[in-house]
Order: structure tokens, then C-alpha cells, then sequence
């Protein structure tokens, strides 16, 4: 199968998981952000907004994690669930077309409050070319391993019900959002900061402030974060990719 067609039935995949959505219900754009910026609320009101510029950045990434994991569980049980899954596979697509058009889906949806909370981040004056280009490198890997995640639970959760795994998605993205230090700096876990490296949303909120000035990381200590970062993505696609069975689940 050509390289061209594979990159084409991803984007058609992607239009037909995002833009019919989007269609009905225009209001998606602005629950995505919500998601992101309810925390926000509550820095404001305790910490006084000393700690708004950790928060929005807490909300850039719970754009693309939140609704990437979501998509990867919930989409591919419902798709199973409707026979779209079925319907998909009677075509000639190639299985990685299908995996990253719905995983794209809901990257293109969130791309503009991402927009957004980046924007209220430039006003603070401490971004650079340099940064942006590495905020947004870190933000499409994070997007990548968090879809990965949510594959690999709705690949080997196979038998489950959609009730189930729309919960186990939900409990997992606030578990690994609101949790960690994502909205908060790792400095704040004190001898156990090491801990935020282990998580792929909270490893990328430590790059993003490193880059940003905002905590103080060694250049060794910047590639090893992403060395695991990258790794955690890889390793999440790769058991996936052993349990999943294109054309027979």
C-alpha cells in the first residue's frame, strides 16, 4: 500500500471522528477547554494567581491528554460497539491509518484551546521561538503517548463494557492530570519530584517549565526526560501492537 495513500486515509479517518461532531455540537471546542481551565479557577481563589502560569500550562496539556486518552479507549470500543470498526476494515486501510486518524480526531479538537492557554502564556512575556517550537514538540509526544495508552487499555480490555471502559477513561485521565504535578510544579513533591519523570503528562509539564525558565533543569537531566519520555510513548504502541489483531477483533 503506497505511503500517500496510508497519510490521506488518516486524515479522512480523522474528518470523519472530528468534523461531524464539531458539526452538531460547536460547543465541543469550548468543553475541551473547560476541562483544562476548571483548575484554573481554584489557583486563582487559593494561591491568589501566584500560580496561574503553572496552570496554564497544566491546561495546555490536559488539551491534548485528557481527550487523547478518552478517544483512545472510548472511540475504538464504540467504533467495535456501531460495527464502524467492521465497516473500516472491509476497505482497503491500513491498520496504522485507521489508528492515527482516530487518535488525530481529537488533537484537531483541542488544537484551539491549546491556541488559547499558549496565547495567555505569551503574555507573561517568557516564551521564544525556541520554546514554542519545544512546547510544541513536547505537547505532540505527550498527545502521541497518551493516545498510545488509551489503545493499549482498549486493545487488551477487549471484552469489557463500554460503560467500564468509558469510566477507566475518565478516572485515568484525571488520574494522570489532575494528579501529578501537572497544574503544579514537581517542586513541590520535594525529595520525590523524580516521580513526575515516570509520568508522561507531568514528565512534559517539567520540560515545558524547564524550557520556559521556570525550573531549573541540567541539559543531562533535559535529555534523559525525554529519553523516557519517548521511550514510555514507544513501548505503549509496541504492546499494543502485539496484543491487537487488525482484522479479527
Amino acid at each position: 500500500m503506497k505511503l500517500s495513500k496510508i497519510v490521506r486515509d488518516v486524515f479522512i479517518i480523522a474528518w470523519i471522528k472530528s468534523y461531524p461532531d464539531l458539526r452538531r455540537n460547536p460547543l465541543l471546542l469550548l468543553l475541551v477547554a473547560m476541562i483544562g481551565a476548571i483548575p484554573l479557577f481554584f489557583m486563582v481563589i487559593f494561591s491568589g494567581g501566584g500560580m496561574l502560569i503553572h496552570g496554564l500550562i497544566g491546561a495546555m496539556i490536559s488539551g491534548v491528554a485528557f481527550i487523547g486518552v478518552m478517544a483512545g479507549i472510548q472511540d475504538i470500543s464504540w467504533d467495535r460497539y456501531v460495527k464502524i470498526r467492521e465497516m473500516i476494515v472491509a476497505m482497503p486501510v491500513h491498520p496504522a491509518s485507521y489508528a492515527l486518524g482516530i487518535a488525530l480526531a481529537p488533537l484537531i479538537l483541542s488544537a484551539p484551546s491549546v491556541v488559547f492557554f499558549g496565547a495567555l502564556i505569551a503574555s507573561w512575556g517568557i516564551l521564544t521561538w525556541s520554546s514554542v517550537l519545544w512546547i510544541v514538540v513536547g505537547l505532540v509526544v505527550t498527545w502521541a503517548a497518551m493516545s498510545a495508552i488509551g489503545f493499549m487499555i482498549s486493545t487488551y480490555l477487549l471484552k469489557a463494557s463500554m460503560m467500564f471502559l468509558n469510566n477507566v477513561s475518565n478516572l485515568l485521565g484525571i488520574g494522570i492530570i489532575f494528579i501529578p504535578p501537572v497544574y503544579y510544579s514537581e517542586a513541590a513533591l520535594g525529595n520525590m519530584s523524580w516521580v513526575s519523570i515516570l509520568i508522561p503528562t507531568s514528565n512534559v509539564a517539567g520540560l515545558i517549565r524547564a524550557y520556559l525558565g521556570l525550573l531549573e533543569l541540567s541539559p543531562e537531566m533535559i535529555a534523559i526526560r525525554w529519553l523516557v519520555l519517548i521511550a514510555t510513548t514507544i513501548v505503549f504502541v509496541a504492546l499494543t501492537g502485539v496484543k491487537a489483531r487488525w482484522r479479527e477483533t
